[in-house]
């Protein structure tokens, strides 16, 4: 036997040993056996580099050394999940979908909601060749070298089943087990312990030293598989196959054929839920059809066709020691509880928001009161309740705060609104702190080297007001600024001039105008393409765009009246930003010019996304609803009867994938 022959038969050996070990729970070797074969796998490849493989069995034990991890674009974005404390908002989300689909009952999956770090793998040809942070859920950081240290990930799949490329989603998990054993290594040396299990988890992946992640006992569970639509019809199968691919797919999930079954499996997993090896914080229900996922689509934040059921926080009881108040950026006044410490879920809590002045009076809540404190989706500490039978007998109830308390200005409340502003928009620091942070912020401007002392530092020097003072600042501006040095400087100086080129969209995000989100500032681009068209556009141009409500529509105006905001948007164009649309994508043809279609279910040709880009590229305008103004209903296959009915009695006509095509050929 050849060198490469006894190396690719001792690989592919070991890779069975670490699946039979690490996902099946069945070795049938010793770990003085495995032990054995992988020194000699370590050894051949010594002798034979020119044979090596980034996927080999070896690499596990890690060694590799990243200083920094590449940020890379989800191809799909990682959405988060809405979530649920009781079963009505269960029965209510059933019933939403079940109206947008125009079905009387769904199945679902049900699958336990792990408390770690999510991860998303993507595999070609079998082998894994890239693994990423969730991140903010549009992109991530890279960190393929940390992963392939945890055994339970398979570096190459034996089966010959899966797509040419796919990406599979899970969550990086630390057992208790582990995670005890590594703090009682920590104590015995003289260090702190870890906190708790999901956040070690979640540091691990960003240690820069991979045999440092390898001699941790972390396990993956995978749950997602992200691939052409063609290889799945439900959730379910998805499961099923990434288990026979090798994945590590937990055990504990059921398929329920009603709502009444999803309960079951809630009230199964109350109680059970403190046997497990690894921490859970609630359960994750899903559509079962993958068609009719694709038919429900997305929120801005979360999937329609998902749920996170979160079990009941853990509450402790501690005391109230004070009340402070927080200026935000748009001038927002948050209340926050200074508390006793105490330990919660893992972490040392000594802080919990109070919202807003209505809050603090519903709980009818003194000074020195003792407290119930909650995870607000166990990650938020939140007071629930006062102990009243522990109330001092001299206490005052809390008086919310009348002026700012950072500039004293007296505060306002809009009779609409429930929080407290600060009006001082010129002169209130943190206000003025806060819109360059935001400015600066990675989905905004994404200028690297300013942080909020920074700013606060620039500003007390002279050297900015605004976030537009920015472009005018000078490497020698900078060094002489504490904690500034030369090097910093030009990286500072540079990561601004580089922000010029940010989109429009991002820059409109970045003027942090009230309301206007992420997604809002993207429609807005798109819609007006330029920053003069919509500064010029009056409030009715406004709510007729879609997804633009009254409250939106009337900030927009308010900004673009400020005179300051005429001036900063001035400075801006001044210093070079983008302030139109660079890329507007012209239809090939005008054969659709003026038509309106909706299009609804799944397609042999197409994605329903590639679809409607089709239509656009001709001219045609999507639109999310049928109206008498809609000009044809595109059906696919599994679309619900309620859209095909209403399109009938409107008088819309009704294509298939097949008349479009023949529509657009001729």
């Amino acid at each position: 036997m050849t060198a490469e022959e006894q190396i690719n038969a001792l690989r592919s050996e070991l890779h069975d040993h670490n699946k039979r070990y690490y996902v099946e729970d069945a070795p049938i070797i010793s770990d003085q056996e495995f032990d054995e074969k992988l020194a000699e796998l370590i050894a051949l490849e010594a002798l034979n580099p020119q044979l090596f493989d980034p996927n080999s069995p070896t690499q596990r034990v890690g060694g590799t050394i990243t200083k920094n991890f590449n940020t890379v674009m989800h191809k799909h974005r990682m959405y988060s999940l809405d979530n649920s404390y009781n079963r009505q908002d269960l029965l209510d989300w059933e019933a939403r979908m079940c109206k947008n689909l125009g079905v009387a009952q769904l199945d679902y999956t049900c699958e336990l909601k792990y408390d770690g770090a999510s991860i998303s793998l993507t595999y070609k040809k079998g082998a894994l060749v890239q693994a990423v942070t969730r991140g903010d859920g549009f992109q991530g950081d890279d960190v393929t070298q940390n992963i392939k240290t945890i055994r339970s990930v398979p570096l190459k799949i034996a089966s010959n089943t899966f797509p040419e490329q796919f990406t599979i989603r899970g969550e990086i998990m630390l057992p208790i087990a582990g995670f005890k054993a590594m703090n009682v290594l920590r104590i015995k040396a003289g260090e702190e312990p870890y906190m708790n299990p999901r956040n070690t988890a979640s540091g691990s992946l960003k240690l820069q030293d991979s045999s440092l992640v390898a001699a941790r006992p972390l396990v993956c569970f995978l749950y997602q598989i992200v691939a052409d639509r063609s290889y799945f019809d439900t959730q379910l199968e998805t499961l099923n196959a990434a288990t026979k691919w090798g994945f590590n797919v937990p055990k504990h999930y059921t398929h329920a054929a009603s709502m009444d079954r999803v309960f079951a499996f809630l009230d199964q997993w109350e109680t059970k839920r403190t046997s497990l090896p690894y921490e859970i914080d609630g359960v994750v229900i899903k559509v079962n059809s993958l068609a009719y996922q694709e038919q429900l689509g997305y929120t801005a934040k979360s999937p329609r066709w998902a749920m996170a059921y979160k079990f009941k926080a853990e509450a402790v009881e501690t005391s109230l020691e004070d009340v402070v108040y927080q200026v935000g950026r748009t001038g927002a006044i948050t209340p926050v509880a200074q508390l006793k410490p105490v330990l919660l879920g893992g972490t040392i809590v000594k802080r919990a928001s109070l919202h807003n002045a209505a809050f603090i009076t519903g709980l009818g809540l003194h000074y020195n009161d003792s407290v119930f404190v909650e995870k607000g989706g166990e990650i938020i500490p939140k007071i629930t309740a006062i102990n009243a039978e522990k109330r001092q007998i001299n206490s005052h109830p809390i008086a919310y705060a009348t002026v700012c308390p950072e500039c004293a200005t007296p505060l306002e409340r809009n009779l609409d609104e429930a929080q407290h502003y600060c009006p001082n928009v010129l002169g209130c620091m943190p206000q003025r702190i806060g819109r360059v942070a935001h400015f600066i912020s990675r989905k905004a401007m994404d200028i690297d080297g300013l942080g909020a002392e920074t700013i606060q530092l620039l500003m007390q020097h002279g050297l900015i007001d605004t976030f537009a003072d920015l472009y005018t600042l000078r490497e020698e501006d900078l060094i002489p600024l504490e904690r500034i040095a030369e090097k910093s400087a030009q990286n500072i100086v540079q990561a601004i001039a580089n922000s010029v080129q940010v989109p429009f969209a991002r820059v409109l995000f970045g003027l942090g105008i009230r309301y206007v989100g992420q997604t809002v500032a993207k429609k807005l681009a798109q819609h007006f393409g330029s920053i003069d068209a919509l500064s010029n556009a009056s409030l009715e141009t406004l709510e007729g765009v879609d997804e633009i409500g009254t409250r939106i529509a009337h900030s927009i105006v308010a900004y673009f009246k400020s005179d300051q905001s005429r001036k900063l948007i001035l400075q801006l164009r001044q210093a070079g930003l983008q302030l139109e649309q660079q890329i507007i994508q012209t239809p090939t043809s005008a054969l659709l010019k003026d038509l309106r279609f909706v299009v609804s279910g799944v397609f042999e040709r197409y994605s329903r996304d590639e679809l409607k880009e089709v239509i656009e590229q001709n001219g045609g305008k999507i639109v999310s609803s049928i109206s008498a103004k809609t000009s044809y209903l595109v059906a696919g296959d599994k679309m619900g009867p309620a859209k095909k009915i209403k399109a009938e009695t409107l008088g819309v006509s009704i294509l298939s994938e097949a008349d479009l095509v023949a529509m657009l050929a001729s």
